[in-house]
């Protein structure tokens, strides 16, 4: 089976006193790898890779790989200059990462020749794995079937994470038909943007590349083993996944309500006390107190009772 399959938690990269809590790290990472998660993507934009120096970064990747044991840990990469981004890849491949995430992250809008020519750097770079990284919401790049086709050619590619799937299993089915007709057998396709991650995977999507799952492995896991039953027609498959997916809708409510994901799972972790209050990089400022009362609240639905 590919590294490139199941799920693969995000987990924060929570602050304290505005330096990275490397202790709170550490728990984290502690607690995906006690749950049997796939793999861990450290430094996505979960975990707030582009607020932080490149020594802070370079801290982060060494604290994720030494404390993951066995369980595959892939570092995201993604910098203004392609220079960064390669010192960064050169980073994870000296601290052991098995994979990097590459975000095509530019204060200027790029062309599609200019993301193909970063994803051609990144994999001349190093033997790592490269993971496309298709978030237009955060990186404000659109990528389209050509360029998804012409990217996947690269050799070094491995996986592309896509942004979402349409809500109608049959939509989405067929939307990754169309990705799948175009790139290599070996290239995984990951769903993302965690409130379509069951019909993602329920069409035929090979991983879920999760915010919930760096913070809460569990749950994440749930929905993954009910929607890949789903998908191979298991009998009961989908009440167990109906199931899942209804404990989990007033926690995705609230990432769809705040146009994303961030500042709600950072709130989750504070209130387990995972990580210290306003755990984000100002910025980012983190949710108020009613709304943290209805994180709470999501919460108590999942079995917390913090």
């Amino acid at each position: 089976m590919s590294l490139f399959t199941g799920l693969s938690g995000f987990p924060l990269t929570p602050l304290r006193a505005d330096r990275v809590d490397e202790v709170a790290f550490a728990n984290i990472i502690h607690r995906l790898v006690a749950s049997r998660i796939d793999s861990i993507t450290a430094l996505g934009s979960t975990g707030s890779y582009a607020y932080f120096s490149a020594q802070e970064r370079e801290r982060v990747t060494q604290l994720a790989v030494e404390n993951a044991g066995d369980t595959p840990v892939f570092i995201g990469v993604g910098a203004l200059r392609t220079s960064h981004m390669l010192e960064n890849i050169r980073v994870a491949e000296r601290a052991g990462a098995s994979a990097v995430l590459v975000a095509p992250v530019s204060y200027q809008p790029l062309t599609a020749d200019e993301v193909f020519d970063l994803f051609r750097a990144a994999t001349e770079c190093s033997p790592l794995p490269v993971i496309v990284y298709d978030n237009p919401r955060t990186t404000h790049f659109t990528f389209d079937l050509d360029l998804y086709a012409r990217i996947a050619a690269l050799p070094g590619i491995a996986s592309i994470k896509i942004p979402g799937a349409p809500a109608d299993v049959k939509l989405a089915r067929d939307h990754i038909a169309r990705i799948r007709a175009v790139i290599p057998a070996h290239v995984t396709i990951g769903v993302s943007g965690d409130q379509v991650a069951a019909t993602g995977l329920s069409a035929g999507c090979d991983a879920w590349y999760s915010v919930l799952g760096g913070t809460l492995p569990q749950q994440a896991l749930s929905l993954t083993h009910a929607a890949q039953a789903v998908f191979a027609g298991a009998a009961g498959s989908a009440d167990l996944l109906s199931s899942a997916s209804e404990r989990l809708t007033p926690l995705f409510e609230l990432f769809t309500e705040f146009g994303g994901s961030l500042r709600v799972i950072a709130a989750v972790a504070e209130q387990l006390g995972y990580a210290e209050q306003r755990c984000l990089p100002l910025p980012v400022q983190g949710l108020s107190e009613a709304d943290r009362v209805r994180v709470a609240q999501a919460l108590r639905v999942l079995g917390y009772e913090h």
